[in-house]
């Protein structure tokens, strides 16, 4: 994708939320708000035991399987949600098996578009870079916001789908941001 806004210039993690029915069941759950399963809480809670490198401030899509990832992972804290975090709007496939995905680049009817997805996640990661001063922002969002970010990050694609609840430090050191998965 052609003409995108760099990243802000800073480091910024980002974590997939838990295992939801929806991913347990492969199904496209888009803007759907489905449930954590009983894994996905668990594997929530165990941010908790994450080392972070410095401070961190959280974020969170305003979907419920985010927001109940950050409040479990991150019990001492307090996670501001930004509507900008929320996954894709795959339109009249949602609901519908994975199988079903249309190609990443198609605007799916009653959906929307790829580019628009892209443009909406680099705001959003403005707004939460500007409001976490001099602490790491942790965002708690989607598969589909991470691999929008891979490409404001410069990379060569938007890889795989990333692990359910697996931090992902986009470390920006020497101009660029180079993803690390942190353990």
């Amino acid at each position: 994708m052609k003409n995108l806004p760099p990243l802000p210039p800073r480091s910024l993690c980002l974590i997939r939320h838990g295992e939801t029915t929806a991913n347990r069941d492969a199904i496209i759950a888009g803007r759907l708000n489905v449930s954590l399963t009983e894994q996905g809480r668990n594997q929530a809670r165990a941010l908790a035991q994450t080392h972070w490198p410095e401070p961190i401030t959280v974020f969170c899509s305003p979907m419920e399987r985010a927001c109940e990832t950050a409040h479990l992972g991150f019990p001492m804290s307090k996670p501001t949600v930004i509507s900008g975090l929320h996954e894709r709007d795959w339109g009249i496939f949602e609901g519908q098996p994975l199988s079903e995905l249309p190609p990443r680049e198609r605007t799916p009817k009653d959906g929307e578009g790829w580019r628009d997805m892209v443009l909406r996640v680099h705001a959003a990661i403005t707004e939460v870079c500007s409001i976490a001063v001099d602490s790491l922002p942790v965002l708690v969002c989607h598969s589909g916001v991470i691999r929008a970010t891979r490409l404001l990050a410069k990379q060569e694609g938007v890889g795989i789908r990333p692990d359910n609840a697996r931090p992902i430090l986009f470390d920006y050191r020497d101009g660029h941001h180079a993803e690390t998965p942190l353990d």
